[in-house]
């Protein structure tokens, strides 16, 4: 008998299980109240809310509950006035603005998004749509015959996510594999390209998020999140720059950084005492080998506790720095986000006399280990524990330091089970763990941005992280966390910095050279020369491995390494003025060729998936330490040799050589690209000549230069220079506009560096007021970077002309 109740209870336990385990579908048209260009939909188990943020943003949100004001740490773009049609009929609704038509059907309730020319971009799956398993949120969308998807930020595999599926939730994952996934940080932002069409949708859900382009099943793609509400935007342009555009006005682009945070950083776990800070730097000097940032590890603080310091290794922290600045050095230091349980500890006693902890729903304080033992963390979502946080950080202004990298804040702790239920504010909304974990590097990042912006008084800090969310950009660089000395691990970041890029991303980087494992001579040699070409450029190296600075791994490497951080000082001119484009553009430093070239299957195969553009005009070809001859994907157009001036027509393949010496990069014909002269920090006066290199070709291409000093926020003030220089290959002319802005220029003379003109003749009606240069055979080598481990026997006739720079417009002609 007994037998016989146990099957039966279990039999019941198993049906009472599969019953609360269903699907809720969204539902049909009841009713709708528009407000503006807002529209409430009332559906038959949902509701629906869609907001017309701008002609090419729609926002669309959906909940089982009544659709309530949300608030978003991600979004900080408003809504736009538009020009709306809304038209109305039995079983439909069409509401079009200047550049999308959305279709929405009643019966089931299903959204399609079109072109005003009528062509499909996006649409509902017909038999899913929206809906609910349980407290998960799913959207489900057709799969367009060829359709790509590339973004979602920082995830491994290929560049184009067809066939996979990734899940966004913030991981500490110390040597993580080329197919690891989730990793550090989560950006639920995507690009969809179909017939010349492509659209974004970014996810705007803070929990768990899962994002399927159609892995186990050809008939659908679909994104979804664990807990809330279904919240997403879809952006349409006719390119994918203008998507990216979109996206980084919804969520931000980075501030301008500051100068000396864009030269070569040099860092390790760690460089300590104080005496071995120095000697590292005084070698870089002594090798001439320029650097700018020197990294403090955990072993510069007292037994790991954030805000101290170790009396004994660094005995006299503003000595250090100030010596260090007399060198041209900035230091940053690490920062964590765990504060030891420790009394007459001042930044664990002041933290529980300003109630900022995490904590339990029955109010105990959470406690987790990590490097300093038994730790509580600090609640980031509520205000007065940002506050906190920013004033903290005087332990470090007030020593000089003016970087600050944010480490171990997904937020990590040893066992890797940070509880669900732990309580977080979320600025008075409240929260747990599930919502609060993929945001927490994120406001830790913005708490040190805007404590340490504030306590340097009108100087630029510099922020790192390693955890983020969609829209940290606005607070933070980051870099892709502990990777391995690999040639994989090599390749796999540059596909992570070009998605990040692609995700609104710019201020990106890798630990170069691998901070797991030792590389070989051979490996950091080409790692080094693509780090020259990322906008966060950091060598990195943990504990216990070998020495991992340029000179350790022979003379070759170190000429060869030396000679590329060069390349990268000489560019800053050309950096600086990305940087800025970025601020008001949102385009990435580093482009992935599906920005400019989304119809060009060639861009995503695997041969060339690694390619990217360096700013508009510098295209590099990253290749392993092993291969030195490379298959080079050229676009079209015409493409120079940076280093012998030797053309490539577009759209072919080519096989190039690729010595360690000589990473394969190449120049768009037709490009400006600014340089100065090499200086060994950012500090050091680069001279009152601006090189200007201009490659011919039958094009008209402009480039926005900018500068200002570099440091401050002056800039706000209208303290910049900001010039339009255009070239027209066409007329063989180069133009300068008056430039804007109070700023005056640090380049008295602007030195042109011809490359691929046949002869060059000064118009006559302003050769009285030019200073004229010219060189002939001049090896193009030599323009860029010392003549050491460059032995082409080619010669090219580069020929310069030096002029006055003049705050006036004026025309030069080249022919």
């Amino acid at each position: 008998m007994k037998g016989v109740i146990i099957v039966i209870l279990s039999v019941l336990f198993c049906q009472l299980s599969y019953a609360q385990d269903k699907n809720t579908i969204i539902g049909d048209f009841k009713s709708f109240k528009r407000s503006g260009q807002t529209f409430n939909f009332v559906l038959s188990n949902s509701f629906v809310q869609l907001n017309v943020i701008s002609p090419n943003i729609i926002q669309v949100r959906a909940d089982r509950n009544k659709i309530t004001e949300n608030q978003s740490y991600a979004v900080v773009g408003k809504m736009q006035i538009s020009s709306i049609h809304v038209a109305e009929e039995s079983t439909t609704f069409k509401i079009s603005t200047d550049s999308i038509s959305i279709f929405i059907s009643k019966k089931p309730f299903r959204i399609s998004y079109f072109t005003i020319e009528g062509k499909l971009i996006q649409e509902d799956d017909g038999d899913f749509g929206i809906t609910w398993t349980n407290n998960e949120v799913t959207s489900y969308k057709k799969i367009v015959e060829g359709e790509r998807f590339i973004g979602l930020g920082e995830k491994t595999g290929n560049l184009d996510r067809k066939g996979n599926g990734y899940t966004n939730w913030n991981t500490d994952c110390f040597g993580y594999g080329t197919d690891t996934d989730p990793l550090y940080s989560s950006i639920p932002f995507f690009i969809g390209i179909h017939d010349n069409l492509q659209y974004g949708i970014f996810l705007d859900n803070s929990s768990r998020t899962h994002f399927n382009f159609g892995a186990s099943n050809n008939s659908f793609y679909s994104y979804s999140a664990e807990v809330g509400e279904l919240d997403y935007y879809f952006i349409y342009h006719s390119n994918v720059r203008d998507v990216i555009k979109s996206y980084t006005y919804l969520t931000g682009r980075a501030p301008m950084p500051a100068k000396w945070s864009l030269g070569y950083q040099q860092c390790r776990w760690s460089y300590y005492p104080d005496e071995e800070v120095i000697n590292i730097v005084k070698t870089f000097r002594e090798k001439k080998i320029p650097l700018d940032v020197i990294y403090l590890d955990i072993h510069f603080m007292e037994n790991n506790k954030v805000f101290t310091w170790n009396k004994d290794r660094f005995p006299n922290p503003k000595a250090l720095t100030d010596e260090l600045k007399s060198m041209g050095i900035h230091t940053a230091v690490i920062v964590d986000p765990g504060i030891k349980v420790e009394k007459e500890y001042k930044t664990y006693d002041s933290g529980l006399e300003n109630n900022v902890f995490l904590k339990y729903p029955n109010g105990k304080l959470y406690e987790g280990s990590v490097w300093p033992g038994l730790c509580h963390f600090p609640d980031f979502s509520k205000p007065e524990t940002r506050k906190w946080w920013g004033d903290s950080f005087t332990a470090y202004t007030n020593a000089g330091v003016e970087g600050f990298w944010n480490d171990m804040n997904e937020p990590a702790t040893w066992g890797q089970r940070f509880p669900s239920h732990v309580e977080f504010n979320f600025d008075g909304r409240g929260g747990t763990t599930q919502t609060g974990r993929n945001i927490y590097g994120m406001q830790m990042a913005r708490s040190t941005f805007e404590g340490t912006k504030k306590l340097l008084n009108n100087s630029r800090p510099f922020i790192l992280t390693r955890a983020a969310f969609a829209g940290s950009q606005r607070y933070t660089a980051l870099w892709t966390g502990d990777n391995t000395a690999t040639d994989e691990h090599m390749l796999l970041g540059v596909r992570l910095v070009n998605s990040l890029g692609l995700s609104g991303f710019a201020n990106v980087g890798v630990d170069v050279g691998g901070f797991n494992g030792d590389a070989s001579a051979e490996l950091y040699t080409r790692w080094m020369t693509i780090g020259v070409f990322t906008p966060f450029f950091r060598g990195h190296k943990m504990i216990n491995m070998k020495e991992s600075e340029p000179w350790s791994y022979g003379e070759q490497t170190e000429a060869i390494v030396k000679n590329y951080i060069g390349l990268r000082y000489k560019m800053l001119p050309y950096l600086y003025s990305l940087f800025h484009e970025h601020t008001v553009s949102g385009i990435p430093i580093a482009r992935s060729l599906a920005i400019d070239y989304s119809g060009e299957a060639k861009v995503f195969d695997s041969r060339y998936q690694h390619q990217f553009l360096f700013g508009p005009s510098i295209l590099v070809s990253p290749t392993s330490s092993k291969q030195f001859y490379q298959p080079v994907f050229f676009p079209a157009g015409q493409w120079y040799d940076l280093n012998t001036d030797s053309l490539y027509e577009g759209n072919k393949e080519e096989i190039v050589e690729a010595p360690l010496h000589k990473l394969p990069v190449f120049v768009r014909a037709g490009s400006i690209i600014p340089n100065q002269k090499l200086t060994q920090s950012t500090s050091e006066y680069p001279g009152d000549t601006l090189l200007l290199h201009v490659y011919d070709g039958v094009v008209i291409n402009s480039f926005s230069y900018y500068e200002d000093d570099g440091k401050t926020y002056d800039f706000v003030e209208g303290n910049y220079y900001l010039r339009m220089i255009t070239f027209d290959g066409i007329r063989k002319q180069l133009s300068f506009d008056i430039p804007s802005g109070k700023f005056q220029s640090n380049y008295g003379f602007i030195k042109l560096i011809l490359h691929g003109f046949v002869a060059t003749e000064l118009n006559a009606e302003i050769k009285s007021s030019l200073k004229s240069e010219r060189y002939f055979a001049v090896h193009p080598e030599s323009v860029y970077r010392d003549e050491l481990y460059f032995a082409s026997k080619e010669y090219s006739d580069v020929q310069t002309i030096v002029i006055r720079n003049e705050d006036k417009k004026f025309d030069i002609r080249l022919k």
